[in-house]
Order: structure tokens, then C-alpha cells, then sequence
């Protein structure tokens, strides 16, 4: 079983990779496009959500009801990031 130090580095380490990503698509292709606000506000986004799970998996005891809240906190998640990229509400923050 992790250690709640070990689960926050392994969140840290998640993020970081999944950053790296677009990080290494902007080497190759002019189609990604990202500034350093950018990478700010996903890093938040990804962190931030990484917390709320940890912290979800911490308080709610059933595996059942935790996974059910882990799934809507992940829906939330795609939901803003597709807003942010590609402005799929029309909101006035929207990336499009």
C-alpha cells in the first residue's frame, strides 16, 4: 500500500509527465501551439484533480460510492479541458 507522501509524488509526477507531452509536440509541430499561461492552467486543472481524487479516496470509505465521485470529478475535468480547448459551450473563456 502507498503512503499518502508516495500517492502526492506519484500525483506530481503524473502531471509533470502528462504536460511533457505537448511539450515535446510543440518540437515537432506548429499544430500545438501552447504558452506558458497554458501550461499553467492545465498544470492547475491535472493537480488539482489529482487532490480531489486523493482526497476523495481519503474520506469515502465504499470503493463503489468513492469510484462513482472519482468518475464525476473526471467528467468535470474533460468537460472543462474540451471547453478551454475547443469551446465546446461557447463560453466567453473558450480556446476557440
Amino acid at each position: 500500500m502507498l503512503t499518502h507522501n508516495k500517492r502526492l509524488i506519484g500525483i506530481m509526477l503524473t502531471v509533470v509527465f502528462i504536460l511533457l507531452i505537448p511539450l515535446v509536440a510543440m518540437q515537432f509541430t506548429d499544430e500545438v501551439n501552447w504558452d506558458a499561461f497554458d501550461f499553467l492552467v492545465m498544470g492547475v486543472l491535472l493537480f488539482g484533480t489529482g487532490l480531489l481524487c486523493e482526497l476523495v479516496l481519503r474520506k469515502i470509505k465504499s470503493q463503489d460510492n468513492a469510484l462513482a465521485v472519482i468518475a464525476v470529478i473526471l467528467v468535470v475535468l474533460f468537460l472543462i479541458w474540451a471547453e478551454l480547448a475547443v469551446g465546446i459551450f461557447g463560453s466567453p473563456f473558450a480556446g476557440s
